[in-house]
């Protein structure tokens, strides 16, 4: 009995073949077509590795040299382009003029004394606000007096860090700036105020009562004074004005910056920002010790424990974490970044601090992602020299790199990473990727726990989670569903993160006036 199996036809072909008695001559010629056709084979797959792979070494990297990188499986994108292009941004644009009803303020005998506290950008967007409730109040502003009691303790003053004959001049047609009180009202009583968190319009023209007795009113804060929302329209703008027009960094800090991008650019060309909020002061302050040893856990609950103005002391580390209230880890960062697409040649510029657990933790990200960039390492010690010591100053050339890239990504939502999210919807909606840090809790735990591995359907979860939350135009987002009173202004999306609608407008979009 024959069998009709698939082997039938196989065996007979190799019958044949044994069958026929070939030439030297034949073997000789089946010999090199064999030999020519594995060499064109392998010179078509060498080609598509190298232009799959950046072949450019990592340029600035922590990494020591004997760590070996860790092996990630190389994720296909679809479309690469698609990792760095910038969203759509339907023909939006910046919009900062005055309207026609618009006056300046002509309060040439009132003085607004302000004391602005926190970090660079908690000051940035504070000396804004008093810009605007200095116009509302029909006020001379003094020049600010910067935070010299801060966690970082930096001895700044304003023209160190901002340019401020430019600050002066570009709200001239706003409000009256001056450099410093008059002689001869510096000894006299002045009002001392803690202007209500969240203040509106009606609010401050409250407040001009105080004129009727003092010439001058200190502001003792300057974070969170006014309102995001409910504004008139030529507030709002004024703020934008003030914030991303007249707050012009220094000179020193302008040149040094422009040519740190410069090197960016020219060495890696593309590149990512990345907001590392993994320091000692975030840990401590948010009361997150997820990967971090007893000892560092301990370390962190008694500095916020001696922290005076840090209110809450007892904290629960897993709620914290679980709420998504805790910057990503650097090896959360790092699984992140892949499970997006990003190659592991991506150069990667981290804006931060001192790392907390330096390589120890940082190793974490480095392994996945070795061309990490600092600005240790991106400038010379001659031009850092007048910046140490001056944590503002630095975290200025961090915000103007941010500002800059291609893609921006904040591991947590401080002050910086608004701030900076919000310039980019100013500048046309920049690329800013925001992790959804609640949601990506349970997928880095399947991870940790191996019920999940790095690859295609980790890369699918995540790429779904977060394809709306990428920098697209959007309108502000208000206070939470049943949210009421004042706490509904705490829970407001704030201004400076996002100022649309009232400082990016359509193509065709008329002036309103409120």
């Amino acid at each position: 009995m024959v069998s009709r199996g698939s082997y039938g036809s196989g065996g007979l072909l190799t019958g044949r073949f044994h069958a026929r008695k070939l030439s030297p001559s034949v073997i000789t010629f089946y010999t090199i077509f064999i030999f020519a056709f594995s060499i064109i084979v392998f010179l078509f797959y060498v080609r598509n590795i190298s232009i799959d792979q950046d072949p450019r070494r990592p340029f600035i990297s922590r990494q020591s040299n004997s760590q070996q990188s860790l092996q990630v499986p190389e994720l296909h994108v679809h479309d690469k382009q698609q990792l760095w292009d910038s969203p759509f941004n339907h023909g939006l644009h910046q919009c900062v003029e005055r309207t026609t009803k618009y006056k300046a303020a002509k309060g040439f005998n009132r003085y607004l004394t302000v004391r602005s506290n926190g970090g660079l950008n908690q000051m940035r967007t504070g000396i804004s606000d008093m810009v605007a409730v200095a116009h509302m109040m029909n006020a001379t502003l003094v020049v600010p007096q910067l935070d010299k009691r801060s966690f970082w303790k930096d001895s700044s003053v304003f023209s160190d860090i901002f340019d401020e004959l430019h600050f002066i001049q570009s709200l001239k047609g706003d409000i009256r700036i001056v450099s410093e009180l008059p002689k001869n009202l510096e000894g006299i009583p002045r009002a001392r105020k803690h202007f209500t968190s969240w203040a509106g319009f009606g609010y401050y023209t409250d407040m001009t009562r105080l004129w009727s007795d003092y010439q001058v009113i200190h502001v003792a804060k300057s974070d969170s004074r006014l309102a995001n929302n409910e504004l008139p329209l030529d507030i709002q703008r004024l703020r934008c004005r003030a914030m991303y027009q007249a707050l012009r960094f220094s000179p020193p800090i302008e040149n040094l910056g422009k040519r740190l991008v410069d090197r960016l650019r020219s060495q890696g060309g593309r590149y990512i920002a990345l907001h590392l909020r993994y320091e000692k002061d975030m840990l401590s302050f948010t009361g997150c010790s997820y990967g971090l040893t007893d000892a560092e856990s301990e370390e962190l609950r008694i500095l916020r424990e001696n922290t005076n103005y840090w209110k809450v002391k007892a904290i629960n580390s897993t709620e914290q974490r679980i709420g998504g209230f805790c910057p990503l880890t650097p090896k959360e960062v790092g699984i992140f970044l892949h499970a997006l697409g990003y190659p592991p040649s991506t150069p990667i510029y981290i804006a931060a601090g001192e790392i907390y657990g330096g390589n120890t933790h940082l190793s974490e990200l480095s392994s996945r992602f070795p061309n990490l960039i600092f600005k240790e390492s991106l400038a010379t010690p001659e031009e850092l020299k007048d910046f140490t010591n001056h944590a503002s100053q630095t975290a200025a050339l961090d915000y103007i790199i941010c500002v800059e890239s291609d893609v921006f990504v904040p591991s947590y939502s401080g002050n910086m990473a608004r701030a900076v999210e919000g310039h980019r919807r100013f500048l046309g909606h920049r690329k800013t990727i925001n992790p959804d840090r609640k949601g990506l809790v349970g997928i880095f735990d399947m991870v940790e726990t191996g019920v999940l591995e790095e690859g295609k359907e980790l890369s699918q979860m995540v790429q779904r989670m977060h394809k709306n939350r990428q920098g697209a135009p959007r309108k502000r987002h208000g206070s939470p569903p049943g949210v009421k009173g004042r706490a509904r202004f705490k829970t407001e999306e704030s201004f400076y993160e996002n100022p649309y609608p009232e400082c990016i407008c359509g193509s065709k979009r008329k002036l309103e006036i409120t």
